[in-house]
């Protein structure tokens, strides 16, 4: 649900926002793969799945901003010094899209990180209004889907995507 087409590529399995930059280059082709099913082992999960039957069909990024590169960017501010948790990717596999899956993800990714303490939860989702989005760079979410789960927009970031504007986005989970 994770790789990308091609089991060579150096991009995606949703590291990116996870790794250190440094770490995050070096990895290449299938070692990206074997990163993440490493990740899948550890005590706490790198994320949400969304299944029909027993087919993966979703996929969302969820952990502390602790443990991932929101702690440090620069182009995403932090309203407060809660220890709140990251929503980053959202993705349905082509074929199931237009089902509601990404708002199950949403809804799953919010629960999990309620079931493990988070106080709130936040994502950076695309401010694109009524405008169409190229599906490759939709992972992030959009803003009305993060707004149907209940989530606010807290802030403005200086962060871009695919021509549109990221903003923060988040969900008090006490």
């Amino acid at each position: 649900m994770l790789g990308p087409k091609s089991p060579n590529s150096n991009v995606c399995w949703c590291l990116s926002y996870r790794i250190p930059s440094k770490l995050n280059n070096e990895l290449h082709g299938p070692a990206r793969g074997e990163y993440v099913a490493e990740l899948c082992k550890a005590e706490l999960s790198p994320g949400v799945l969304a299944y029909d039957g027993d087919e993966p069909v979703g996929w969302a990024a969820v952990a502390p901003r602790s443990e991932t590169s929101f702690a440090r960017n620069r182009k995403i501010p932090h309203v407060d010094d809660l220890p709140v948790w990251s929503l980053w990717c959202v993705r349905v596999r082509p074929g199931h899209r237009k089902q509601g899956i990404s708002h199950a993800l949403i809804s799953g990714a919010v629960e999990f990180a309620r079931d493990h303490g988070a106080p709130a939860i936040e994502a950076y989702p695309l401010d694109n209004g009524d405008a169409k989005v190229d599906l490759t760079m939709a992972y992030p979410g959009l803003r009305r889907n993060f707004e149907r789960a209940g989530f606010t927009k807290a802030a403005d970031t200086t962060s871009v995507l695919a021509g549109h504007p990221r903003i923060l986005m988040r969900l008090d989970l006490s």
